[in-house]
């Protein structure tokens, strides 16, 4: 009966993550011939959705510890600069560990760890929180893992720890000047660098990866194809298993990076609707249950997680739509992939039973 009494699911948070996940599964379904990701996301899912309700039978406020979380950032830090010694390269990106049968992605832990620490930085400072060493502090360990991505190179991983980052900033308390200010300082660099120390390729890299429908027959090739995908969809799409983009392979990585691009051709601009709107209800929750936290640390690492998803969902609808760079991020709950989804649905059941622990005053 012990065990009954500490089972506590949020089913605001797991009835709308399952059907995004479901939404992956159909969309990755050929309906014919071979069904690989479907089969080997299919077990995935019933995996970490297991393991999203163990994590609601625990008590995570244990990861208020600090030698804890230095744990957790020292391992991150360590798996993400082993990449750079045996990483697994894939499409000319050090972005894998092999370990046996198992393909790690290093930066799925680096997510859920930059938002702990930074959590736990901020939750101890709130009475001098507006003091500028605190940006640079807590920058310095975002910067950390910001530059290890940066050198796989991993460029939508980094820009993800660096919004986070920013986000966490300016729901902290931090003075807005001092933010300004820093700010000023990496644009001022970005524009030196750019303006006397890039070389004419270097910048010509650059510019594709910003405006990747530059070059649709070489950089912007997927970007493009994807574009077609969304905007065939129409309003009620060709029906499922019916994408002529994803599933007559004009659109590479249908299952990955251009997951929401094959869903919308499929469902059409109803279907897409539907789907941001369970992302809605799900960062709603969140923010919702932050509100209630019963510390400062489980409210920042709420309110950190809802920052992720977010950066994660506009990025990657952003890109299918051609509209923001191809950054090869995968849209949570959906994409095809293990790692990331262990950390979404860890991160879930982290909440869900974080919020049995959210009564009575807030402890600061």
């Amino acid at each position: 009966m012990t065990i009954f009494k500490r089972f506590y699911v949020d089913w605001f948070l797991f009835v709308p993550a399952a059907f995004i996940s479901l939404a992956g599964l159909v969309t990755m379904n050929s309906f014919s011939g071979d069904n690989y990701f479907f089969t080997r996301q299919s077990i995935w899912l019933i995996v970490v959705i297991s393991i999203f309700f163990i994590s609601t039978l625990i008590d995570w406020r244990f990861l208020r510890r600090t030698r804890v979380l230095v744990a957790i950032f020292l391992v991150t830090f360590g798996a993400l600069a082993l990449l750079a010694l045996i990483g697994h390269t894939v499409k000319g990106a050090e972005r894998w560990l092999r370990l046996g049968p198992l393909v790690f992605q290093p930066f799925d832990l680096a997510r859920i760890s930059i938002i702990l620490v930074l959590a736990k930085y901020f939750s101890r400072r709130h009475v001098e929180i507006r003091n500028l060493r605190h940006i640079l502090i807590s920058g310095f360990y975002a910067f950390l893992i910001l530059v290890l991505l940066f050198l796989q190179p991993n460029f939508g991983g980094a820009l993800v720890v660096a919004g986070v980052w920013l986000g966490m900033v300016l729901i902290s308390g931090i003075s807005k000047s001092h933010l300004l200010a820093t700010l000023a300082v990496g644009a001022m660099s970005f524009f030196i660098l750019w303006s006397f120390l890039l070389a004419p390729y270097q910048k010509g890299r650059i510019i594709s990866f910003i405006n990747p429908l530059s070059d649709i027959h070489g950089a912007g090739y997927n970007a493009y194809q994807s574009t077609i995908a969304v905007g065939s969809g129409g309003i009620f799409g060709k029906g499922i298993g019916q994408g002529s983009q994803s599933k007559l392979q004009y659109l590479p990585e249908y299952e990955t990076d251009f997951i929401f691009a094959a869903f919308t051709e499929e469902w059409g601009f109803v279907g897409a609707v539907f789907l941001l709107l369970l992302f809605l209800l799900i960062l709603f929750r969140i923010v919702n249950n932050a509100e209630k936290a019963a510390t400062n640390f489980e409210a920042l690492f709420g309110l950190g997680t809802a920052i992720l998803l977010s950066i994660h969902l506009l990025v990657h609808v952003g890109m299918n739509m051609g509209m923001l760079p191809v950054t090869g991020l995968t849209l949570p709950f959906m994409s095809y992939g293990g790692s990331h989804l262990l950390v979404e649905w860890l991160t879930l059941g982290i909440l869900s039973s974080n919020t049995r622990h959210s009564r009575g005053p807030r402890v600061l």
